[in-house]
């Protein structure tokens, strides 16, 4: 392994969004607030949701993995797609680097702004609400395989898109539509029973669904169902990631 090679573009890809922090980070936690505002205000009184829980009590731990999932997915997908605009991906490519290791530090990096996010989000939160934790361990992989998926999935995409409207085609019309239908505002249990299949079939409710059983001890399924679908799409999104990664598909040709 290049550890050095792995080392300088794990950090590269650290301080890009870190050396921006106002745009990556605080802008991010603050329109989640904002989200949290708004629907718990609005809605408090007209959405079911698990009894005995507070809608807003509900609504924290959605918003804290949707920010985790929406930040994976840009800081990769962002990166990879500027690199081939701007040119400097030959800079990438050129040293003796493996497509794992172009895998992990890109990868590494997106989850490292998702949680980051996604820590800011739920701290600011519960500096006005009370939020219980039942399993810690639950939190922990739900946000860290979580963010491994879309993080692979911005590495697709960075790959597959030309320029930055492709970018914002594929960040618009499918990661944006699933996370909002994913069960982030709602309990699926309300909804009726063809667009209870629907959500079922959406990767992402079983992303959120973890990583709020993780804080409320309840969910819509069983957490360990939810946590095979997760690590089954890690799997296939890495297999699929370091594939294109090592045929140079729009990368190197």
């Amino acid at each position: 392994m290049n550890t050095i090679g792995f080392k300088t573009l794990l950090r590269k890809e650290l301080l890009r969004f870190w050396k921006v922090a106002f745009q990556t980070i605080f802008a991010p936690v603050i329109t989640t607030l904002l989200y949290l505002v708004v629907f718990s205000q609005a809605l408090d009184s007209r959405v079911s949701v698990f009894h005995g829980i507070e809608y807003a009590v509900f609504l924290v731990p959605g918003l804290v993995i949707m920010a985790v999932l929406q930040n994976a997915f840009a800081n990769s997908s962002s990166s990879l797609t500027q690199a081939k605009i701007t040119g400097h991906i030959i800079l990438i490519l050129l040293p003796p680097l493996s497509h794992l290791e172009l895998y992990m530090a890109y990868t590494i990096a997106a989850m490292v702004r998702g949680m980051v996010v996604g820590l800011g989000v739920l701290i600011a939160a519960t500096l006005f609400i009370q939020i219980p934790v039942h399993n810690f361990g639950f939190l922990f992989i739900f946000a860290l395989a979580s963010s491994a998926v879309l993080g692979s999935i911005g590495m697709i995409a960075g790959i597959w898109a030309d320029k930055f409207d492709q970018l914002a085609l594929f960040q618009n019309f499918i990661i944006m539509p699933l996370t909002f239908l994913s069960g982030v505002f709602y309990s699926i249990q309300s909804l009726p029973a063809f667009w209870q299949f629907i959500s079922h079939l959406n990767p992402i409710f079983y992303m959120v669904d973890g990583f709020r059983y993780g804080f409320l001890g309840v969910s819509d399924v069983s957490p360990w169902y939810s946590l095979t679908f997760v690590i089954v799409a890690m799997i296939g999104c890495t297999a699929l990631t370091l594939t294109l990664l090592k045929s140079g598909y729009k990368l190197r040709h």
